[in-house]
């Protein structure tokens, strides 16, 4: 255990049980800073929470964000309580301040907030069991179940029209026709393909419009490593990092964990040989998802599932390949050309995907 001293006086801005004995660095976020702080009770005993500052170069509005993510937690251990589960394991718990808020801000105006820490469970990096893709969709899909009734309207757009994916296609455009970094005439294949996927861009957002698919309360980051797994049952404990929750389709969460999860190879693999869709993955997930949250969705949602794979995995590569026209203003890069491997990936992940759709609809039309 590494102790903090600095980081001491800003956890003690909030209620904790006992006293600060130690405090690790949690190195796996690449958003925010991240704090394990342990304390140490009158009885001996010991009592860890996450200490958290919020990136408000990625989130302008850290009280709305904070807003959600508290009005959210708090409806969702009422769902948990009435169904006998662990409203202190299931969901986050937003610790107060010791003036009752649910952030602190610094002297330097920095935003801090603590949760709970959910003990005997781990954070996945990579499927390292086949099962527990399929437990984290479950989680995911029980998420969507728990929050179906709640007002998504009155929830604050942390990221403003994060998965508009019409509106990430004009950016894109921009981006081309900018060409600020002037890389332009060397990934010309990479944006004629992006570029004639404009017509199924709107899909999603235009039946949004007319009412078609419903708004809901979306998670929007719905990878392997934001479901808590318990230690002894692999099964998904609780849905973390609460910060882009927002009103959106539950079509945007389920598409992106299929991008993300149903690839055979790393985001940025050089060598596009090695990326493919996973039929078997895309199966499991579906399986778990609706095994939870079928009755919860409208035939219209159920439908697109496979296409929203798809919107997914396109809108995060034109992000990807308009970043690099921007000249990687963006998205974190570790070497040259890093954006483009990327947008390279979900190209190769959209065409096979597409190729696969019929069998696609097969395997959710079993589980729907």
């Amino acid at each position: 255990m590494i102790f903090y001293p600095e980081i001491k006086k800003y956890a003690e801005n909030f209620k904790m049980e006992g006293s600060v004995i130690g405090i690790d660095k949690i190195e796996n976020g690449h958003i925010n800073q991240t704090y394990v702080i342990t304390c140490e009770k009158a009885d001996g005993s010991h009592i860890r929470y996450i200490l958290q500052t919020i990136n408000t170069k990625v989130f302008t509005d850290p009280r709305s964000l904070m807003e959600n993510i508290k009005n959210v937690t708090d409806y969702l251990k009422k769902i948990i309580a009435e169904n006998g589960g662990d409203i202190n394991r299931e969901t986050l718990t937003c610790i107060e301040t010791v003036n009752g808020d649910i952030y602190h801000v610094d002297e330097e105006g920095r935003y801090w907030r603590m949760y709970n820490f959910i003990e005997g469970t781990t954070s996945y990096q990579t499927v390292e069991r086949p099962i527990l893709f399929e437990n984290v969709a479950k989680a995911f899909g029980k998420f969507q179940k728990q929050l179906a009734d709640y007002p998504a309207e009155t929830l604050h757009e942390t990221i403003a029209k994060f998965h508009d994916t019409v509106k990430r296609y004009h950016d894109f455009e921009e981006a081309v026709k900018n060409d600020i970094s002037g890389r332009a005439k060397d990934c010309q294949k990479e944006i004629e393909f992006y570029l004639a996927h404009k017509d199924i861009c709107g899909e999603i957002t235009s039946r949004i419009a007319t009412g078609e698919i419903p708004l809901r309360v979306t998670h929007n980051d719905t990878k392997l490593n934001n479901i808590m797994i318990d230690n002894e049952t692999d099964e998904g404990v609780c849905v973390i990092d609460l910060d882009t929750v927002m009103p959106g389709s539950a079509l945007y969460d389920f598409g992106d964990s299929i991008r993300f999860g149903a690839s055979s190879a790393a985001e940025d693999e050089k060598d596009l040989s090695k990326v493919y869709f996973v039929p078997e993955l895309f199966e499991a997930f579906t399986r778990g998802f609706l095994s939870e949250a079928k009755d919860a969705l409208n035939e219209t949602e159920k439908d697109f599932l496979p296409m929203s794979a798809i919107l997914m995995t396109l809108e995060c590569g034109m992000r990807f390949l308009g970043d690099h026209l921007n000249g990687d203003v963006y998205f974190s890069i570790h070497y040259e050309n890093q954006n483009l491997y990327r947008a390279r990936t979900q190209m190769k992940l959209v065409a096979d995907m597409e190729a696969q759709l019929e069998d696609m609809k097969a395997i959710v039309a079993k589980y729907r």
